[in-house]
């Protein structure tokens, strides 16, 4: 009996040992505060630190994360898991859990369209990649949405008409892009903490706020992102925190619409 018993505990130590292998623990990363010699200075030029900052953009071929996310969409909130894939430049797939764990709708998003399977009612979405304006600014596309999941600054803003000023510690690149006006804030580290983007004649604004910088698989990224969109009377709020994150692993995107399913109002 005893032995049994000791068995038994055993298996569950095992098993526990297993998923603590297969869970790697995201570390804090320590920013440093000041500038260092080699980041941008006011002797730089305009090229040289703009190839400064893209030095520091996260480079990578496929992306898996898990984030507890609170999602609201015009008031309506809810506490959700995503699970995120991107292989880059091609797709962003979303699996969105509640809490319980059941999963209550998948997306896929390709630079041309999007697709939203509702679970619970078993309805699903297809329209253009442009349907994203509903919720925000035209200058927004697959990159803009790629980017911003892991931290890096959106490819168009580094561009040679911005122009830098030191704000403290902190590097501030602002311009105009069409009607829109935007300004990213890099740390001394030159990784992107905030964005904004307005538009005060379109109502139309994005605030990105990124917080807690993790290492995954060798690459700096921050754990908390904060995401506030407005299009007119549309208006969605999302705040990551991710506890799960990975680089260039073979990843999977399972998306099937059954045939059950009606299309969406």
């Amino acid at each position: 009996m005893k032995r049994n018993t000791l068995n038994k505990i055993a298996v569950v130590f095992c098993l526990i040992a297993l998923v603590a292998c297969k869970s790697k623990k995201l570390v804090v990363v320590n920013r440093p505060t000041t500038v260092d010699s080699a980041a941008i200075n006011k002797e730089n030029s305009v090229k040289a630190r703009l190839a400064a900052i893209r030095s520091k953009q996260v480079s990578f071929n496929t992306f898996s994360g898990k984030a507890k996310t609170k999602l609201d969409i015009n008031g309506n909130s809810n506490d959700v898991t995503l699970n995120i894939r991107v292989a880059r430049d091609q797709k962003i797939w979303i699996s969105i859990t509640a809490i319980i764990g059941i999963e209550v709708a998948r997306a896929q998003i390709t630079p041309d369209s999007i697709i939203v399977m509702n679970r619970l009612q078993s309805v699903y979405l297809k329209k253009p990649f442009s349907y994203v304006y509903t919720y925000a600014s035209r200058q927004i596309n697959f990159k803009t949405l790629q980017s911003l999941l892991v931290g890096n600054a959106m490819p168009e803003l580094l561009n040679n008409t911005g122009d830098f000023q030191a704000e403290g510690n902190n590097t501030a690149l602002s311009g105009t892009l069409q009607d829109l006006f935007y300004k990213l804030l890099l740390g001394p580290d030159l990784k992107v903490t905030q964005t904004n983007l307005n538009n005060k004649f379109g109502g139309q604004s994005l605030q990105v706020a990124n917080k807690v910088f993790i290492q995954a698989d060798n690459r700096v990224i921050p754990s908390q992102i904060d995401i506030s969109s407005m299009a007119g009377d549309k208006k969605i709020q999302v705040n990551l925190r991710y506890t799960q994150a990975e680089f260039d692993k073979q990843l999977e995107y399972p998306f099937s619409v059954p045939k059950s399913y009606e299309p969406a109002n």
